[in-house]
């Protein structure tokens, strides 16, 4: 083999070096701009087989329920007592946009009833629940599941 140092030929063969810079700083951008898309504060929504989607009105006012039982309006941290003012001003801001609440699945029932009994008060008609979907289908060894052949 011998390499054509001093020829004008035109080569055939791509060159994928700036195809692969290109995609690795749209990979990089992406990874950093992803989690800041994320509305609310983390939390680690229940299971749940059948999910409903929001119907119209925009984007929902996220109220999040933390692990360790704090509240949040997307990332603004609330007093049990503010719960239902501040809800209420930002349905002022917003009136036809619903409200969602988001709870960590550690939180215990008494935590989650405290904080509704709260919203109520503002009397927003419409709030959803949110949850992770599940698959439906059941691993064959999962309990509950019926057993292959019968």
């Amino acid at each position: 083999m011998s390499m054509d140092v001093g020829s004008k030929a035109v080569r055939s063969d791509i060159n994928v070096t700036p195809l692969v810079d290109v995609v690795l700083v749209l990979l990089i951008i992406f990874m950093v701009i992803t989690p800041m898309l994320q509305r609310g504060k983390p939390v680690t929504l229940p299971d749940a087989k059948h999910v409903s989607t929001l119907g119209k009105g925009g984007d929902p006012i996220l109220l999040s329920i933390t692990k360790d039982g704090r509240v949040w309006l997307d990332k603004v941290e609330l007093k049990d007592l503010d719960i239902a003012s501040e809800l209420q001003v930002a349905m002022q801001a917003t009136p036809t946009v619903p409200v969602m609440v988001k709870i960590d699945r550690d939180v215990e029932y008494k935590r989650v009833r405290e904080v509704v009994l709260e919203v109520s008060k503002t009397h927003i008609m419409g709030v959803s629940l949110a949850a992770a979907k599940v698959d439906e289908k059941e691993p064959a060894g999962a309990p509950g599941a019926k057993p292959e052949g019968h």
